[in-house]
């Protein structure tokens, strides 16, 4: 059995455990960093004398690096007590974030991104898996609420925080803004936090590593070149051929595996419906999520004017939004199950990128702030609910594995949601200008193509909701087979 699920629940009713709250600080600081950069790009331009292609990579490699190292976190979480797990996962995230504020190239700023998505990767396995085990089922709603303020605000605030503080000069002070605070919640939580569980010796099968490694890495990579130049079309379609390939072969081998009872990643989790459901739910949701984190900032400078602090301004009300209605709806969860709050969040969710479909040069800009709020408010309403059913849907040892999967679909599903609206928009907008069109109104037209594709998604938002239970249900879950 897993170590950090061997003890019962603990927790007294209507508390959160500190172990919880110490988890939630650290994994808001550290996800935060993964959207962070994507206001600096023009800066990294001029100070690192860098293409904008190379510089998106700042970005593309968090999200690479995060899709190859969460399949890994299942066996990892096993061999290490909760208090090394924080303690490695923070000091590597350290040593990244040191790494990159000093970076005198661009080379060494790519290597500590990637150092720090290693130890980010590690810290939401780590909080989902001991809040299953520590919160008590009818308070996991509450709790869970918190968890969405760290896995869902921190990458819709992270281009907000960073347009503010890019408006103080180099994007170097992003870097140093985030290393005390870091630095602070790894001494704090290291002189709190207690350990669930003990760790038990495990084999890692390296076969396993390398191909969800390699698929995972190869697939989130693939996605990531789509749209970025008509040339890179071929290697990318190629790219991600060879990812899900390789994902396919891990598949199997996992199928081999859970045989002998030792899979990286026990893909038995996804015979639960409600996991799977919820699963396939979480990954539409945070696709279109990270689609229109994409457009917007691209409209709102590119077409109509305005700075990255201003931006940032427009869109961080939606973000605040979501952060604090997580609590919230997970009490609501708690009283009331998950369909009367995952149907209408899901319809919320279509309803504001429909009327993202509408927008224009002239569109009044508290429109716009409208719009997204409600795309916010909307996703907070889904995002507890459904993070919490679908992990309480699983046995308590298959708690690691699911979070796992879980993270790592999630990487995923923001690269699929990134390139599919930049594939888009580009390929639309590319059309038009050959017809004659102005660049402005070929790119707005792209813009409002990529909106509908992503309503219509989100439309699947409505239908998986609607199959959802409101409850979980520990007997009859799983899928007959």
């Amino acid at each position: 059995m897993p170590a950090a699920i061997q003890d019962k629940p603990t927790a007294q009713a209507g508390k959160t455990p500190l172990v919880v709250r110490l988890l939630v600080l650290a994994t808001f600081v550290v996800i935060l960093n993964e959207t962070l950069m994507i206001n600096a790009i023009p800066r990294l331009m001029e100070s690192l004398h860098v293409t904008e292609q190379a510089a998106q990579w700042v970005s593309t490699a968090f999200m690479l690096t995060m899709a190859a190292v969460i399949p890994v976190t299942g066996w990892f979480l096993q061999r290490v007590t909760t208090r090394q797990g924080y303690a490695i996962a923070m000091g590597v995230f350290l040593a990244g974030t040191a790494l990159s504020a000093a970076a005198p190239t661009f080379a060494i700023l790519l290597v500590g991104r990637i150092v720090q998505a290693a130890g980010t990767a590690v810290m939401m396995p780590l909080l989902m898996t001991t809040l299953m085990t520590v919160v008590p089922e009818q308070d996991r709603g509450r709790v869970m609420g918190n968890v969405t303020l760290a896995i869902s605000v921190a990458p819709a605030l992270g281009p907000a925080i960073s347009g503010l503080i890019l408006q103080l000069g180099s994007w170097r002070l992003l870097f140093v803004a985030v290393l005390p605070i870091a630095g602070a919640v790894t001494y704090f939580g290291l002189r709190h936090l207690d350990n669930i569980g003990e760790p038990k010796v495990s084999t890692l099968d390296w076969a396993s590593a390398a191909m969800a490694t390699l698929g995972f890495g190869g697939l989130v990579y693939g996605l990531s070149l789509f749209g970025e130049r008509e040339s890179h079309l071929g290697p990318s379609i190629g790219i991600v051929i060879a990812g899900a390939a390789l994902i396919a072969f891990f598949v199997l081998r996992q199928l081999k595996l859970q045989r002998t009872g030792a899979p990286l990643m026990d893909l038995r989790t996804l015979k639960h419906r409600t996991f799977t459901l919820s699963l396939a739910l979480m990954c539409i949701a945070f696709l279109t999520m990270m689609g229109s984190m994409i457009l917007l900032p691209l409209y709102l400078q590119n077409l109509r004017g305005l700075t990255p602090l201003q931006t940032g301004l427009l869109l961080m009300p939606g973000g605040l939004a979501m952060g604090l209605l997580g609590p919230t709806v997970g009490r609501l969860y708690d009283r009331l199950g998950s369909r009367p709050l995952v149907l209408p969040g899901s319809i919320g969710i279509v309803l504001s990128l429909a009327g993202f479909t509408q927008i224009s040069m002239t569109m009044p800009y508290w429109q716009v702030l409208a719009l997204h709020a409600l795309l916010m408010v909307s996703l907070a309403a889904t995002f507890t609910p459904i993070f919490t059913l679908g992990m309480g849907a699983l046995p308590p040892n298959m708690y690691p594995h699911g979070s796992s999967i879980l993270g790592t679909l999630q990487q995923v599903a923001a690269a699929l949601g990134t390139a599919l609206v930049v594939t888009v928009m580009s390929a639309r907008a590319t059309t038009l200008v050959a017809e004659g069109a102005a660049a402005g109104a070929a790119q707005l037209s792209g813009m409002k193509l990529a909106f509908v594709i992503a309503t219509v998604l989100a439309v699947v938002t409505i239908v998986v909701a609607y199959m959802l239970p409101s409850r979980t249900a520990t007997s009859g879950d799983v899928v007959a087979h």
